[in-house]
């Protein structure tokens, strides 16, 4: 998105003279959707409130809150970090800068795991480099039973995960509160757990890669977008260390580039896991990998 300037026509695109949600609309530079989010959130109101209110006249400070909010869509700020909210898996996540906006095709992410626990009772989950939480929440909404632990370095990003999932999450479930812990990978958790399913949608931009200096990317933690080498040497971590904190027949699922799915398979492979697969997103790219492992030692009891 091009930033305003004085030869921009977005800058006279946007008077201090629209007075009302109709006018702000019309008069804005940004893709209507956009617009309407962000209007709705200084509002405090539904979409549909912008239909049926579109010519009630508004107080100058909303308005102005507005404009501030589209000059920085302009500039580029993500709308979900303008807004502090992305909705994912029907669920509406807190996000701030301090963690990777959740998006459409990790879905897929969430599918693919609760499918593979569909039939274990009370199945024990683990989610590595869990951000928001997304995941782990999503999980855990959908399958009450189930004892979730979400790992992150970040202490930031595990605050927003933890008020997500305070927020979002039945206080009574079944499965008990989800189990957050600062970690660098599996490093913190104690060696006796055995999971389930293991699920991540680690960093896997390789370092050099153009994207992460375009559109939303340019705004994310950096950490939580890219290795900082060839994209899978988090993956190849998280693969490695999955046969030991796995339970018999346990399923390890992971979130990766367009082009690594290949690469993710031979590493699965490579480390004892059967019915090794890939699966595709809507939009035809194999987006996540995955696999079963053979019988191993069986879930630690607590």
């Amino acid at each position: 998105m091009m930033p305003a300037t004085p030869d921009n026509p977005a800058d006279r695109a946007t008077p201090a003279t629209a007075s009302t949600p109709a006018a702000l609309l019309r008069a804005s530079p940004l893709p209507p959707l956009e617009a309407r989010i962000l209007l709705a959130h200084v509002l405090g109101w539904r979409h549909t409130q912008l239909i049926t209110r579109s010519d009630e006249a508004l107080d100058s400070a909303s308005g102005e809150r507005y404009l501030t909010l589209q000059a920085r869509r302009v500039a580029g700020e993500p709308v979900a970090q303008l807004v502090g909210a992305r909705e994912f898996f029907g669920l509406d996540f807190e996000v701030t800068p301090d963690v990777l906006i959740p998006r459409p095709e990790t879905e897929l992410l969430v599918e693919t795991a609760l499918a593979a626990m569909e039939n274990i009772a009370g199945p024990r989950v683990l989610d590595l480099g869990t951000g928001t939480g997304a995941i782990a929440v999503a999980i855990a909404s959908t399958r009450p039973d189930a004892r979730v632990w979400a790992l992150d370095r970040s202490a930031e990003a595990l605050a927003v995960a933890a008020r997500n999932a305070a927020r979002l999450l039945d206080a009574k479930r079944p499965g008990g509160a989800m189990t957050l812990k600062q970690s660098d990978w599996y490093d913190s958790l104690d060696p006796a757990l055995r999971f389930d399913i293991i699920v991540s949608n680690p960093p896997y931009i390789a370092s050099g890669d153009p994207h992460l200096s375009e559109g939303d990317l340019r705004f994310e933690p950096r950490g939580a977008l890219t290795d900082e080498a060839d994209g899978l040497s988090a993956i190849r971590v998280i693969v490695a260390g999955a046969p030991a904190r796995l339970a018999g027949h346990g399923a390890l699922w992971i979130e990766h580039g367009y082009d690594q799915a290949e690469a993710v398979r031979e590493l699965l492979t490579a480390q004892g896991f059967a019915q090794v697969r890939s699966q595709y997103d809507l939009a035809g790219i194999e987006r996540i990998s995955g696999g079963r492992l053979r019988d191993q030692a069986p879930a630690c009891a607590e």
